[in-house]
C-alpha cells in the first residue's frame, strides 16, 4: 500500500463513484495533486448496494443537464480509461396512468429535446412493441428515452479511479479521516497514518457526510433510508426472448405505484420506493454503527407486498419466478431529495458533494460540477438545485430532515405541481402575523423554512391537498388570486413577507467595495436601487437591494432563499483587511408590502412621515408608537411602499394598518398575486429569470451597467459580449389562446420548426388579463410583435413579443405618483 503523503492540493474524503468522479474531473482539469481517502475499500457504502440505474429524466433543469452528461460520459468510459464495464443502455418507459402524469411527461420531452436528447411521449401500442411482456390496463401512455439504462457501479467507480490515478491522484483505501483543523490558511487532515495538508478539502462521504461535517462544525442536512429491491431468479421466457432479440428489455417505471421494473440477466429487478418507508440510524436507541461498510440492513418484505403485487399484475411472467436475494441497504435524503454539491456553507476552501440519493445517475454529472467548482469557482450550468447553500440552520434540525426524507422517499416518483405544498416539515419559522393571517384564510407555502400566505381563501372554498395536484390555472385560489390582484390595482393590498434577507454593510470604504461588486450604481444616501452582480464571465448571480443609509451605512436586502448564498458571495469577497463589516440581520425585522393607489391614505393615517418623498427613497417613522423604516418602492407595480420593522413591532404595525385600510378596501393578498403582479411589470424571479445560466446582457439588464465606472466584476466579459453581439435576449411574451395551463420554466420556444429559446417564468395577469411568458429568446426575433410559438405540456400556442416595458403601466407612473 502506498504511504499518505505529506500534502496534496486537494484531499476528497469517500470512495463512492461521486468521490471518484470528483477525484477523475479534477484531473481531467489539470489538478492532479489530488488525493482520496477512503475508510474502507472503494465503493463500500451505498456505492456498492446500488442498483446502478442511469436515467436521464428529470423535472429540474440542471438535474437532467447533470444526467444527461453522466450518460455521455459512461459511455466511453471505459475505452478512455481502459477499464471494461458493463453498461447497457437499454431505454426506458416510464408508465403514465392520468393526463397530469402525460402534461409532465411532456414537459419531461421538451427539456429533452432541448439538450439534445430524443425523449419521446408513446401510446399503449409502442409500450406494447418495445415491452411485449406488459399488461396495458388503466394506463394513458409512457415516457420513452432511449439512453436510458444500468451500469455495474463498481465497475463506474474503479474505472473513474484507475482514470484519475493514470493521470497522477493517489488514492488511500483504508484510511479513515479522524478529524481536521486549519493552520495557517491550510487545512491539515488527521487520519491513522498521519496528517495531511492541502489547500482544498471535499466532504463526499454519502450517508456519513453528517460525521465528517461535524469535523468542520457544520451541521449537514440529511438523513438516511432503508432501500430495498429484490432480486428474482431467471424466468424462461425472458430467456427466450433475450436470446432471440440479442437485447434486455427496457427498463421499466411505473411512475404512479412508485416501483422500477428491470431485467437483470435473465431475471428482473424489482425496486419499490414505498410509501410505508422506513429512516434508519434517526435516534439515539439506533446510532450509526463505527463501521458498516459491505453491509445491509435486515430484509423487512412486508412494505413491499403491495408493489409486488402491482408488479406482478403489470407484467405478469415477473408471478412465475422465484425469489433469488434481497437488497436493503442506506441511501442518504437531502430533506429536498437533491444532491449537497458546492461550496460548503461557512467553512473556506471546504466542499460538498454528498447525500446522492441516486449517485450512479448522478455521479458523472457531479463530479463535472465540483471540479468546476473548485477549479473555476463557478459552474457552467446554474446548480441551485444542488448548492449545499440552498438550506439554512433550521434545516439540519434531525426530526426535520427525518421528516422530509421520509416523505419525498414515499414520493419519490410524484409530480411536482406548480402550487402543491408539501405538508411534512411545515411550520419552522412563523411570522409575527401568523396567527392572524390564518385567521383570514392564508394558505401558506413555506420559503427557506418561513410560512407565507399563497392566497386567502373564503369559506367553502376547497382548501385540500388533493386540489392543489394540477398543473391548470384554474384551481380554486385562481378566482381568489384574482380578486386579491384587483384590490391592489383599485384600493390597497397588504402582504406580509417575513424572512428577507438583510445585511449590514458599513464602515470605511463599504460604498467603494460594494460599487467593485455590482454592474451599476451604488445609491446616495437616502435612497434606495436595485443592483446586480455578475461573475467573472459576466453571468447573473444574484441580484439586491441596497437602501442607503449614510456614505458608508447600507442595508443590502434580497431573496429569502438566497440568505446564505449570497452573504458568502459578499462575504467571500471582500478583503482580509477590510475596515467595514458585514452582518446578517435576517432574523431580527419583518416586511409587509402595501401597495395600491389607497396605500398613501391609509400610512397618513398611521404615521407622521412624508408621503410626498419619490418613488425610490427610504425614511424612518413610528407607527402605533414603535418604529418603522418605509420604502418606497413596490414589487407589485402600483404606489406602495415597505414597511420594515423590528420582529418584535410587527403586529402591532400591521394592526395599526390593517385598522386604518378597513375603510379605503384594503385586502390582504398572498405571494401567488405577488407572482402574477410582478410578471405584469417584467420583474425578474430570483433563480427563474435571474440565474448563471444568463449573462447581465442576455437579462435586458443593460440600464443597470455602468459601462464607465473604472471597473467591476464581470465587466471585460461583459464589454465582450457587447461588441460580439448578444445571442439570446430576455424578453415578454403574451401567449395567445393559452388553453388551461401557463407556460412553466424551461418551456420550449420554437419559431419556424427550429428552437429558439425558453421561458424563465410564466404565469396570468390579472390586471392585463393575458397570459404571460418571460423568457431568453434568438437575438434576431427579440423585435416587439415578433411571433413565436410556446411549448406548454406537448402543445403549441402562439406567443408574441412584447415591447421592453412593462405590460401593465409602461411608464411607472402609477409607481411614481
Amino acid at each position: 500500500m502506498a504511504g499518505l503523503p505529506s500534502t496534496a492540493r486537494v484531499v476528497i474524503i469517500g470512495g463512492g463513484v461521486v468521490g471518484a468522479s470528483s477525484l477523475y474531473h479534477l484531473c481531467k482539469a489539470g489538478w492532479t495533486d489530488c488525493v482520496l481517502l477512503e475508510k474502507n475499500e472503494l465503493t463500500s457504502g451505498s456505492t456498492w448496494h446500488a442498483a446502478g440505474n442511469v436515467p436521464t429524466f428529470s423535472s429540474s433543469w440542471s438535474l437532467m443537464n447533470m444526467q444527461r452528461y453522466s450518460t455521455e460520459l459512461y459511455r466511453g468510459l471505459a475505452e478512455a480509461v481502459d477499464y471494461p464495464m458493463n453498461y447497457h443502455v437499454t431505454g426506458s418507459l416510464r408508465l403514465a396512468h392520468s393526463k397530469e402524469r402525460m402534461q409532465e411527461f411532456q414537459r419531461a420531452k421538451g427539456m429533452g429535446r432541448y439538450q439534445g436528447m430524443d425523449i419521446d411521449v408513446v401510446g399503449l401500442d409502442e409500450i406494447k412493441r418495445r415491452y411485449p411482456f406488459i399488461e396495458t390496463h388503466e394506463l394513458k401512455g409512457a415516457l420513452y428515452d432511449p439512453s436510458d439504462g444500468d451500469i455495474d457501479p463498481a465497475q463506474l467507480t474503479q474505472a473513474l479511479a484507475k482514470g484519475a490515478r493514470d493521470m497522477g491522484a493517489r488514492i488511500i483505501r483504508f484510511c479513515p479521516v479522524t478529524g481536521v483543523r486549519r493552520e495557517n490558511g491550510e487545512w491539515v487532515v488527521a487520519t491513522p497514518q498521519g496528517d495531511i495538508r492541502c489547500e482544498i478539502i471535499v466532504n463526499a462521504a454519502g450517508y456519513r457526510a453528517a460525521e465528517v461535517g461535524k469535523m468542520f462544525g457544520r451541521e449537514v442536512p440529511m438523513m438516511v433510508m432503508s432501500h430495498q429491491y429484490i432480486l428474482f431468479e431467471e424466468i424462461p421466457e425472458l430467456a427466450a426472448w433475450t436470446r432471440e432479440q440479442g437485447k434486455k428489455l427496457p427498463l421499466l417505471r411505473d411512475v404512479d405505484t412508485s416501483y422500477y421494473l428491470r431485467q437483470e440477466k435473465s431475471g428482473m429487478n424489482l425496486g419499490p420506493y414505498e410509501r410505508n418507508c422506513r429512516a434508519h440510524w434517526a435516534t439515539h436507541n439506533d446510532p450509526m454503527p463505527e463501521d458498516f461498510s459491505f453491509q445491509l440492513f435486515p430484509d423487512d418484505l412486508d412494505r413491499l407486498e403491495h408493489y409486488l403485487a402491482d408488479a406482478v399484475a403489470r407484467v405478469p411472467i415477473l408471478g412465475t419466478a422465484g425469489l433469488s436475494k434481497v437488497i436493503n441497504g442506506p441511501i442518504p435524503y437531502a430533506p429536498d431529495g437533491n444532491p449537497l454539491i458546492g461550496p460548503m456553507p461557512g467553512v473556506p476552501n471546504a466542499f460538498e458533494a454528498c447525500v446522492f440519493t441516486f449517485g450512479i445517475a448522478q455521479g458523472g454529472g457531479a463530479g463535472k460540477v465540483l471540479a468546476e467548482w473548485i477549479t473555476e469557482g463557478q459552474t457552467e450550468w446554474d446548480m441551485w438545485s444542488c448548492d449545499p447553500r440552498r438550506f439554512t440552520s433550521f434545516a439540519a434540525a434531525p426530526d426535520y430532515c427525518v421528516a422530509k426524507g421520509m416523505e419525498i422517499y414515499g414520493n419519490e416518483y410524484a409530480i411536482q405541481f406548480p402550487r402543491h405544498a408539501w405538508p411534512e416539515g411545515r411550520n419552522r419559522k412563523l411570522s409575527p402575523l401568523h396567527d392572524r393571517i390564518k385567521a383570514l384564510g392564508g394558505q401558506f407555502d413555506a420559503y427557506n423554512g418561513w410560512e407565507r400566505a399563497t392566497w386567502y381563501a373564503h369559506q367553502g372554498d376547497d382548501t385540500s391537498e388533493q386540489s392543489t395536484l394540477t398543473f391548470r390555472r384554474d384551481g380554486p385560489w385562481q378566482h381568489r388570486v384574482r380578486e386579491e390582484c384587483l384590490a391592489v390595482r383599485d384600493a390597497a393590498g397588504i402582504l406580509d413577507l417575513p424572512g428577507f434577507s438583510r445585511f449590514n454593510l458599513e464602515g470605511p470604504g463599504a460604498a467603494d467595495w460594494l460599487a467593485l461588486q455590482v454592474t451599476g450604481l451604488v445609491p446616495k444616501p437616502g435612497r434606495i436601487g436595485l443592483v446586480y452582480f455578475s461573475d467573472d464571465k459576466g453571468r447573473i448571480v444574484t441580484e439586491m437591494s441596497v437602501v442607503r443609509h449614510g456614505e458608508e451605512q447600507m442595508t443590502l436586502i434580497t431573496a429569502a432563499v438566497a440568505q446564505w448564498h449570497d452573504f458568502e458571495w459578499l462575504k467571500s469577497r471582500m478583503p482580509k483587511d477590510a475596515a467595514f463589516t458585514l452582518t446578517d440581520r435576517t432574523e431580527d425585522y419583518s416586511t409587509q408590502i402595501l401597495a395600491g393607489p389607497k396605500s398613501r391614505k391609509i400610512l397618513a393615517e398611521v404615521c407622521a412621515a412624508d408621503l410626498t418623498l419619490p418613488w425610490l427613497t427610504h425614511q424612518e417613522t413610528t407607527i402605533a408608537g414603535r418604529w418603522a423604516k418605509l420604502v418606497r418602492v413596490s414589487f407589485a407595480g402600483e404606489l406602495g411602499w415597505e414597511i420594515h420593522t423590528k420582529v418584535a413591532d410587527t403586529a402591532t404595525a400591521f394592526d395599526a394598518v390593517w385598522a386604518a385600510g378597513q375603510k379605503h378596501g384594503l385586502k390582504p393578498f398572498g405571494m401567488y398575486a405577488l407572482d402574477s403582479l410582478r410578471l405584469e411589470k417584467g420583474y425578474r424571479a430570483w433563480k427563474g429569470d435571474l440565474s448563471t445560466d444568463y449573462t447581465i446582457l442576455q437579462g435586458g439588464l443593460e440600464r443597470f451597467v455602468k459601462w464607465d465606472k473604472p471597473d467591476f466584476r464581470g465587466k471585460a466579459a461583459l464589454l465582450n459580449e457587447k461588441q460580439q453581439g448578444v445571442k439570446k435576449r430576455f424578453v415578454t411574451l403574451v401567449v395567445e389562446s393559452p388553453g388551461e395551463c401557463d407556460a412553466p420554466y424551461m418551456s420550449t420556444l420554437w419559431h419556424d420548426g427550429r428552437v429558439v429559446g425558453e421561458t424563465t417564468s410564466g404565469g396570468y395577469g390579472h390586471r392585463v388579463e393575458k397570459s404571460i411568458a418571460l423568457g431568453m429568446l434568438r437575438a434576431d426575433l427579440a423585435e416587439p410583435g415578433a411571433s413565436v410559438e410556446v411549448e406548454i405540456f406537448g402543445d403549441r400556442f402562439k406567443a408574441v413579443v412584447q415591447k421592453d416595458e412593462p405590460l401593465w403601466d409602461p411608464k411607472n407612473e402609477r409607481l411614481r405618483t
